[in-house]
């Protein structure tokens, strides 16, 4: 990248002397002159002013080029020295000089402000900064900073020492950089902190050149290194000079540099490339001003005036020099907004189209995306897309109406003609449109209307939502009229599309689907179908058609929420890959449960339309089919009624799911229905088995399983009604299952231990019991009831000899039993005794004598007659130990029970007990011993001394502590003045924080 970016022109020639420092002030160049040209440090030194031959028209303090500039004024004898360096300050009308001592003058008059002696004569470098008013000065190895205060005299604000003489710094925030033999140095100007950067070089002294951002570009030979305010490096941030510079000044966009033999340009962007080559010999000095560089020869001044930015962009359009020309365009004035975006767009377009044709499809759309032409003129690029029908007027025909931008869009426009009839002058197709129609510039389109796509569909539907408010409106004023709004459709391709954003996402969207189904990217195409979409329907379904992009189809179908029509062809396509095995593919891709994966979303908007069309895997996925209606909560009611109607076979394999998945949630009526199912089919089994002869309790088929497993672990089933339809000979665990939903326990047991004999069964039903009780007390003791079955077994078998009423009316007067029994009659007690209902009035935790309710006498007595279950009782004792009150069943037990047969039942009862006792003694005495344990350690730490006498001293400051106040550090040994702790403390904070500042 090479152009002309300046203009060399001689403003001042033929200097008498030699020139040591340059300057501009309003216009006007301030030149100091050596009269001895500089060979003799004693000699005098003036200022002459030199300004331009023709005053500003516009008033302003910029250096133009109308002619050689003429001397205006001559100041003689102004410095007794030659000055080391000259500084104007603009914003405040100041000449800033370092000749002998560094010097304050009023500008443009000259008159002296004010004159630091003392602290900087003999100094040899200084940095000013402009925006505070900050002045720093190295004067041998030391560093003053001093701030102008009111514009009349220098302050002194910080001075600190150096390592070695200052060679050249600048102001970078608030730290200033220093240039120290050969190394670099960031010391902050209010702490003095110093910290290393890095060495300047084996060859030229350190270079230190401020940027506007406030960044740094630090010389390491003939590399500029770019780095922070604090001296960390900036990534890919340097500039390689052809020659060692000696000095650099910025002029944004560039950076300017003394060469030995020429002035050399270089662009301050990545990778920095050389721009220009001024060949100037012998520069004494480069000066940055507001709009141009000052180039000092020994007695000239040269002015590096930079050339107008537009016509840098046409040079560098011109040679191709795309990314330059868009930096340059930044640059352009605010106030030519219009402008810039213009030429900006033009030269997008010219980079992109450039490429294109080189390939670079990816980062030719991104030129086209920042072009902000229209969508519809990077289509006509690729003839393979098919668009709908619009009237859309491209961004690019919008800015021929706007006379201000004819001239900058002329070039665009001639730029996409020529595209245009290069794309349509022929039917045949080129070698290079079959390049552009490549795989890579398709995979490039996606990327660029995926881009494009969010802004376009958020426009769209925000036109949509403001229709429907305005349609909303529009009704509501035309209640009135005689005739009908017409009734809005649901599906997406006969929404009214007549609005250009909205044509625009149609567009955008078919044309995305199609280069997503050309590049082989069918699942991009499914995932711009699931969302918002515009896509238009009868382009895009022939289009998936054609290519028998089915899935694609699918989807395209289900947007439109055109679902009859797409299950249609998912039911088609199915069978098409039942009858064609061979395909081993097209039978993988498309099998029945697709079908169910479409009509999952369905379940909860159109649940009748579900179970219509899912007839076809109901029969042949049933399982699947039902897990589907359960999973999507589809209607319990409506799917019990038509699997009745349609597969009654399904009807309880539906319910056994449901109350699988879950049990509480279900409708009891459903609940009622599966077990009735279970127990109609149960019953049928059982007489069949009872006419053959081979019925026995223990005789278990599948179905009757399912019944007593759905009896113990539901209860939303009609009790009464299901003990109604029991036999009273037969399926006792059913009848027992049934009586414990009802809390008549004795019944239980009864049938378990006596009809069923089962005593593990009735022991784990104790166990079902008590567990579920365990969180609240209960009034009776279910262990109790099963010892009193074993050791009264004449009660329980006189029970089922009676003959019994229906449960339904039994389990009704229970309650009128229980009341007349409240009263004390007769009549109550022998109700009880025969149904049981009352079980026995027992407190597990109480004292009385162990008598069952209902029964007077003891059990011994009542047991006449009948043999007892002695064995299964005490044995009932050794499991259950924990959970019986022992004192209530020894008085249960019979008379002559043998000591050594209770064994394993007092054992473990008396061992736990006695370990319980253990156990609690020793916690009392580990507390006590860990109360006396912080007694005494409270006692040791109330007795620790101090002892402070005439000879003890602070172990900071190592002077006598006397009668001061003092502290003692923790470790009871170190002595202090208080006043010395705070102020370690202090010196302590301060060290953290700028520690924290260094990171």
């Amino acid at each position: 990248m090479v152009h002309s970016a300046y203009d060399a022109v001689e403003l001042v020639a033929d200097v008498p002397g030699h020139i040591e420092a340059v300057a501009s002030h309003a216009g006007k160049l301030l030149v100091a002159v050596s009269d001895t040209e500089g060979f003799l440090w004693g000699s005098d030194c003036s200022l002459r002013i030199y300004s331009a031959p023709s005053p500003s028209s516009d008033g302003g303090g910029e250096i133009r080029w109308d002619g050689p500039y003429a001397l205006e004024r001559q100041e003689p004898r102004f410095w007794r020295r030659p000055p080391l360096a000259m500084e104007v300050s603009t914003s405040r009308d100041l000449l800033i000089s370092l000749s002998e001592w560094v010097a304050l003058h009023r500008l443009p008059g000259l008159e002296t402000v004010a004159v630091v002696s003392s602290k900087t004569k003999g100094a040899n470098v200084f940095a000013w900064d402009e925006r505070r008013g900050f002045l720093a000065v190295g004067r041998q190895k030391r560093l003053t900073v001093f701030r102008l205060d009111s514009g009349r005299e220098f302050v002194e604000v910080k001075e600190f020492g150096v390592p070695d003489i200052l060679k050249s710094m600048a102001w970078c925030g608030d730290n200033i950089c220093l240039g120290i033999r050969r190394e670099y140095m960031i010391i902050n100007s209010m702490t003095g902190a110093l910290t290393e950067v890095f060495s300047s070089g084996r060859i030229a002294p350190p270079l230190v050149v401020p940027l506007p951002t406030g960044e740094l570009i630090l010389g390491k030979d003939n590399i500029g290194v770019f780095v922070d305010q604090n001296g960390k490096l900036i990534q890919d941030g340097r500039i390689i000079w052809s020659d060692t510079p000696a000095s650099v000044v910025i002029h944004r966009p560039y950076a300017v540099a003394r060469l030995p033999r020429h002035v050399e340009i270089r662009s301050l962007r990545a990778p920095n490339a050389l721009v220009q080559t001024v060949v100037l010999r012998d520069v004494q000095k480069l000066v940055q001003t507001d709009n141009c560089i000052l180039a000092a020869l020994s007695n000239s001044v040269h002015g590096l005036l930079p050339v107008p930015i537009g016509a840098q962009i046409v040079q560098l359009t011109a040679s191709g020099e795309f990314d330059e020309a868009l930096a340059l365009c930044k640059l352009l004035p605010p106030e030519d907004s219009n402008l810039r975006a213009a030429k900006e767009s033009s030269i997008h377009i010219r980079y992109g189209h450039f490429l294109f044709d080189s390939g670079s499809y990816e980062e030719a759309m991104e030129q086209f995306s920042d072009s902000h032409v229209d969508i519809t003129y990077v289509l006509s690029l690729y003839p393979s897309i098919v668009l709908p029908q619009t009237n859309i007027i491209g961004e690019h025909d919008k800015l021929l109406d706007m006379p201000e931008l004819a001239r900058e869009s002329s070039d665009v426009t001639d730029e996409m003609e020529s595209y245009s009839l290069q794309l349509h002058e022929s039917d045949d197709k080129s070698p290079l449109e079959v390049k552009k129609m490549s795989h890579n510039a398709l995979a490039a389109l996606v990327k660029y209307l995926q881009k494009k796509r969010s802004g376009i569909i958020e426009r769209a539907t925000a036109e949509v939502t403001e229709e429907v408010v305005s349609g909303a409106v529009h009704h509501s004023l035309k209640l009135s009229e005689p005739y009908k709004p017409k009734k809005l459709s649901k599906k997406r391709a006969q929404t009214h599309t007549s609005s250009i954003a909205r044509e625009m996402a149609t567009v955008l969207d078919t044309s995305l689907l199609q280069a997503l189904i050309l590049t082989g990217q069918s699942s991009g195409a499914i995932e711009l179908l699931k969302g918002l979409n515009y896509c238009d329907l009868k382009i895009c379904e022939e289009f998936l058609k054609e290519r028998s992009e089915y899935m694609v189809l699918l989807e395209l179908y289900k947007s439109n929420e055109m679902h009859r029509e797409a299950l249609r062809l998912l039911n088609q396509l199915v069978e098409e890959s039942k009858s064609e095995m061979e395909n081993t593919d097209f039978n993988k891709k498309f099998n029945p449960q697709m079908i169910l994966e479409y009509l999952r979303p369905l379940c909860r908007s159109d649940p009748m339309l579900v179970l219509e069309s899912s007839l076809y895997v109901l029969e042949r996925n049933p399982s699947e089919t039902i897990q589907l209606f359960l999973s999507e909560n589809v209607p319990a009611d409506l799917v019990n009624s038509y699997l009745k109607q349609h597969a009654p076979n399904l009807q309880s394999t539906y319910l056994e799911l449901m109350l699988s998945m879950n049990d509480t949630g279900i409708n009891p009526n459903l609940q009622n229905e599966l077990v009735q199912l279970y127990l109609s089919e149960v019953l049928d089994w059982y007489k069949i088995l009872k006419e053959e002869g081979n019925w026995t309790e223990r005789t278990y088929s599948p179905t009757r399983k399912k019944l007593i497993s759905t009896l113990e672990s539901n209860s939303g089933y009609n009790t009464d009604l299901l003990l109604k339809r029991l036999p009273q000979d037969a399926l006792f665990e059913e009848r027992a299952i049934l009586y414990g939903k009802i809390n008549q326990h004795l019944r239980a047991l009864s049938l378990y231990v006596h009809k069923l004999q089962m005593p593990d069964r009735a022991v784990a039903y104790c166990d079902r019991v008590y567990e579920e009780r365990e969180q609240q007390p209960s009034k009776s003791n279910i262990y109790f009831n099963l010892l009193q079955i074993y050791l009264n077994p004449r009660k329980a078998e006189k029970e089922f000899e009676q003959k019994i009423i229906p449960v339904a009316s039994q389990y009704s007067g229970i309650q009128k039993a229980s009341a007349t029994k409240l009263k004390g009659g007769r009549i109550g007690k022998k109700v009880v005794e025969i149904e049981g209902a009352d079980d026995i009035r027992f407190s597990p935790s109480g004292t009385d004598s162990g008598r069952s309710d209902g029964d007077g006498d003891d059990v011994n007595d009542v047991n006449d007659g009948g043999p007892i279950m002695l064995n299964e009782a005490l044995e009932l004792l050794s499991q259950r130990w924990d959970r019986i009150n022992g004192a209530q069943a020894l008085r249960l037990l019979p008379r002559d029970t043998k000591l050594q047969d209770l064994v394993s039942f007092l054992e473990p009862l008396l061992r736990n007990s006695s370990e319980h006792r253990r156990n609690y003694l020793v916690i009392k005495n580990l507390i006590f011993r860990a109360n006396l344990q912080v007694k005494e350690d409270l006692y040791k730490r109330c007795q620790a001394v101090v002892k402070i006498d005439g000879d003890s001293t602070c172990s900071l400051c190592h002077k006598r502590v006397a009668n001061s106040a003092f502290a003692i550090y923790p470790n009871g040994q170190t002595l202090v003045h208080f006043v010395c702790f705070k102020e370690s403390q202090q010196i302590k904070a301060v060290r953290g924080a700028n520690s924290v500042k260094r990171r």
